[in-house]
């Protein structure tokens, strides 16, 4: 017989339904929030398991992939399209919740959500690090301005140690003020030497990943949107056509279509907003700072004198992230000229 074994996750305990594939009820109840544990538990009251489905989460590649080595055929749930289903059922609780969930995978009526590997993960934790950290160096440069603007004091623009220096002369004769100002300049600058570190672990990395040192030979892209983009796809053979990219990261319109009205809005902005901005930023730099010509370049820019510059990025960008996933998939490097296309 087969069975349908859905989880509700939760920190410490986990609600877990297995229904039969009539729908009858095997098993209802909670379990410890931990892999062994879950896994004795399905492999004592479900034998014939066909799926176990737990929804979209923080912790959720945790346990896909615990279980997943466990031999378990775990399917990951977009949490909007359940919570849609669920939000039907006259009650809430996480018992209630569960058997919703048994439900939805017993009649596939789910949408399959791609769990990413640990090193995706591991790689955007530390984009994400070090993004925090420079939001707190930025954070506290305002700070420095705005304590000495008070009273008259203007230490103009600068985000470099140089700003810190400046600050901490204006604030001599001041012993209130020049004490502020010296334990903000110290959170800075212990700020900064941990940007620089996770910097030097960010080129370590790039170094030693041929896909990312073959992604910096498109011009505008750095490390960290090579690296942002690699963590975010984690696989480039799920899509398949590299013009699929474009609409996972959110950089094609919206479109509404109903009766006779039929009109294209903005882009959706769906998918990782750190990786477009990434994006954004890379065909941004391509467009205004970088003066190797390119057939991409050239098109971005007879772009902006028709649409104008901001739309002109946005597509850049999305094709940026085109030619990036046909750089992975078939091995090669950025071509600078049409010349270098024909040859390869």
């Amino acid at each position: 017989m087969e069975h349908y074994v859905a989880l509700d996750v939760s920190l410490k305990e986990i609600s877990v339904c297995i229904l039969d594939e009539k729908g009858g009820l095997v098993f209802e109840g909670k379990a410890a929030a931990d892999p062994p544990a879950l896994v004795d538990l399905i492999r004592s009251k479900a034998p014939g398991v066909v799926r176990v489905g737990l929804e979209t989460g923080a912790t959720t590649p945790w346990l896909f992939h615990a279980l997943t080595a466990a031999g378990l055929p775990v399917i990951c749930m977009d949490a909007r399209h359940a919570n849609a289903a669920l939000s039907m059922r006259p009650r809430k609780s996480d018992r209630s919740d569960a058997r919703g969930l048994a439900d939805i995978l017993r009649m596939g009526w789910y949408r399959e959500v791609r769990a990413k590997s640990i090193p995706a993960h591991e790689r955007r934790a530390l984009l994400a690090t070090r993004h925090h950290l420079v939001t707190i160096r930025t954070e506290l440069d305002a700070q420095l301005r705005g304590l000495l603007k008070t009273f008259g004091l203007i230490v103009g623009p600068g985000n470099t140690d140089v700003l810190v220096r400046k600050a901490e002369a204006l604030s001599q004769g001041l012993p209130v003020i020049e004490a502020l100002v010296s334990r903000l300049a110290e959170v800075r600058r212990h700020v900064v030497q941990q940007v620089a570190a996770l910097d030097r672990d960010i080129r370590r990395l790039v170094r030693a990943d041929g896909t990312l040192k073959r992604f910096l030979t498109v011009p505008g892209v750095g490390p960290i949107t090579a690296i942002a983009f690699l963590s975010t796809i984690d696989e480039p053979s799920r899509f398949q056509h590299a013009r699929d990219v474009g609409p996972y990261l959110g950089l094609t319109p919206t479109r509404y279509q109903s009766g006779e009205t039929d009109r294209q809005g903005r882009i959706s902005k769906c998918g990782d907003a750190f990786t477009r901005s990434c994006l954004y930023e890379a065909a941004n730099v391509l467009l205004t700072k970088v003066q190797r010509f390119s057939p991409l370049k050239a098109w971005g820019m007879k772009l902006a004198k028709r649409i104008g510059g901001k739309k002109a990025r946005i597509a850049v960008a999305r094709k940026i992230a085109v030619i990036l996933h046909c750089i992975w998939t078939d091995g090669t490097e950025f071509w600078w000229t049409r010349v270098e296309a024909k040859m390869a």
